[in-house]
């Protein structure tokens, strides 16, 4: 497009009959206020893009770069003043730019109490599980139950794995421990790494390049993917170990759009919750840091706990990295659950970037067998990373072999039995040392931390509730007479049956103020309306402008590239 057409786009939009005045309201924030460039960006829109508005496209010569018909969507390059006339178009709901996206086993398995469902023969067989991530490497722990794949990344590479998370993610999920059974160099194996749903199919959906950069149409594309393909892969659910800022309501949010009409297509849709736990740089000690898609109340959201390096779940611990609640500016109550992701061995994927940059995280031959030769751990199959990321396929196995056991189940239905069985058992505070900082970290145990509890794999199996009705996560709101917050729930929900899934069921007592609804205020989380973080979470959220908070969001800065915090975290984890 040059310039000539540029100035005479406002004109061309007119003669098909839009009206000529922006509607700001249908315009994200983050979109530049004006610019002669062009801007990637996505346009959702109300039922399939009208006839006028590809009229306006065709006729200047501006390509439809994605159309994802499942989510009615069409991403493409448009200069401002186009954008700000379509933005009144009345089909058009929401326009954003195309953001960038970044992702965010021996002691996880029993910690979860999935030991036993293993050994009842609930492996997830036949379940498909979409990962949405870096690609998967071939890897004898998946075989041939890598049944589709597919890149969305637009690079021209392979659907493999090039970063090295979304191997490192399948397996948590669905790893069957070939690699860890049996014998080894003239040695026996000692420990097996077996994920979740061992038996669970692979579908392989690439949106991260060998950086681990993405953006949110490539994310989409792929859940559109994963929706066109439910019934002939029988994919049942869908894993998103990657995530960005919340910039917008969820309601105009087009990534969290994209995961209700999956979790409305009938696919358990989990996600991370993002590693900003320990955010504090608005006195805010963390609350408020879920990110996107994960404040969509649709979802499962995941938090991360630390098994601790023992089997037993009893002396578990929060890992301080993982965000907190509630959602910024809708309050939506995150996270749901909280699943082991501190340390998990998973699967290595060799020649990619975390393996060549942090090959000490790979997994010595000597950890896992008897051998007392040479230490194979640079031809290694295993491989140690931390954070939500890892957390989120310990519960999309968890809901696989939900699935396999009960495939009528709906998405809120699995959501329904995952929260209220979950585990919750929990200290009201602990301490976490960072080893490579030394810096110590404070948790307060509260629902906006673990959520529901800690998923229990076996207590979920053998529950036979079947809610009629939207699971959908509630929202807190801040009662402006009294300075508290309670917790709503909505008539048309599951949650507001008292009696089977009311809130000190589902969430527990302690989570709660003197067994009231009030979740914050007099001390409980972390003050009252006089702490600094009060207003930062409860009051105006415009205080996390995403160039102070979340620095640069414009596309060529969210490569995915992790921080050194990030770094820190995913190969470090924490004490």
């Amino acid at each position: 497009m040059n310039r000539k057409t540029i100035a005479t786009t406002a004109v061309l939009l007119i003669s098909v009959g839009s009206v000529v005045w922006a509607d700001p309201k249908k315009k994200s924030k983050d979109m530049p206020e004006s610019s002669n460039k062009l801007i990637e960006v996505i346009i959702q829109f109300e039922g399939k893009p009208s006839n006028s508005v590809r009229k306006v496209f065709q006729d200047l010569g501006i390509n439809i770069k994605k159309e994802l018909g499942e989510l009615d969507v069409l991403v493409l390059d448009l200069p401002m003043v186009l954008i700000d006339q379509l933005s009144d178009d009345p089909s058009v709901i929401y326009i954003s730019p195309n953001r960038g996206v970044m992702p965010r086993l021996d002691y996880a398995t029993p910690a979860v109490n999935g030991t036993a469902a293993y050994a009842s023969n609930w492996t997830g067989k036949g379940v498909g599980i979409a990962i949405v991530d870096s690609g998967i490497s071939m890897h004898s722990d998946l075989g041939a139950r890598i049944v589709y794949s597919e890149s969305f990344v637009g690079d021209g590479k392979p659907t493999t794995d090039l970063f090295g998370h979304g191997t490192h993610v399948a397996g948590i999920a669905g790893g069957n421990g070939t690699s860890s059974t049996g014998t080894a160099v003239g040695s026996v194996y000692t420990k097996t790494f077996r994920g979740i749903a061992p038996g669970a199919n692979i579908i392989n959906l690439k949106v991260l390049d060998g950086n681990g950069a993405g953006t949110v149409a490539g994310v989409m594309a792929a859940i559109s993917r994963a929706i066109e393909f439910k019934d002939k892969y029988n994919i049942k659910v869908l894993n998103l170990s990657l995530g960005h800022p919340v910039l917008e309501s969820y309601k105009l949010d087009p990534l969290c759009n994209a995961v209700a009409m999956a979790w409305k297509a009938g696919i358990v849709v989990v996600v991370a919750a993002g590693n900003d736990g320990r955010n504090n740089d608005f006195g805010s000690s963390g609350y408020g840091t879920i990110n996107s898609p994960g404040n969509s109340p649709y979802v499962i959201t995941v938090g991360a706990m630390k098994t601790m390096t023992t089997a037993t779940r009893n002396d578990d611990l929060i890992a301080s990295y993982s965000s907190k609640g509630p959602t910024v500016i809708d309050h939506v109550v995150k996270p749901d659950l909280v699943a082991p992701g501190n340390r998990l061995i998973s699967l290595r994927s060799l020649g990619t970037w975390f393996s060549n940059t942090y090959a000490s995280n790979a997994v010595p031959l000597s950890y896992y067998s008897n051998t007392t030769g040479l230490d194979f751990s640079f031809v290694g199959s295993y491989y140690k990373l931390s954070g939500t990321s890892m957390a989120a396929p310990v519960v999309s196995g968890a809901a696989a072999l939900l699935l396999q056991k009960t495939p009528s189940l709906t998405p809120d239905q699995v959501k329904v039995r995952l929260m209220k069985t979950a585990s919750k058992a929990f200290p009201a505070t602990s301490v976490a040392i960072d080893p490579v900082t030394g810096a110590s970290y404070s948790s307060q145990y509260d629902l906006f931390t673990v959520g529901a509890g800690y998923v229990d794999i076996t207590a979920a199996l053998s529950n036979t509730d079947l809610p009629q009705g939207s699971a959908k996560s509630p929202v807190a709101s801040l009662n402006l007479k009294t300075g508290k917050v309670e917790v709503l729930i909505g008539k048309t929900v599951v949650w507001s049956e008292t009696a089977k899934y009311g809130l000190s069921v589902v969430w527990g007592d302690m989570l709660f103020l003197k067994g009231t609804s009030v979740v914050w205020g007099d001390s409980v989380v972390w003050g009252d309306r006089t702490t600094a973080g009060y207003s930062v979470v409860w009051g105006d959220a415009s205080i996390w402008k995403t160039s102070v908070v979340w620095g640069d969001t414009s596309l060529a800065s969210l490569t995915g590239i992790f921080s050194p915090e990030a770094i820190n975290i995913a190969i470090n984890g924490e004490k």
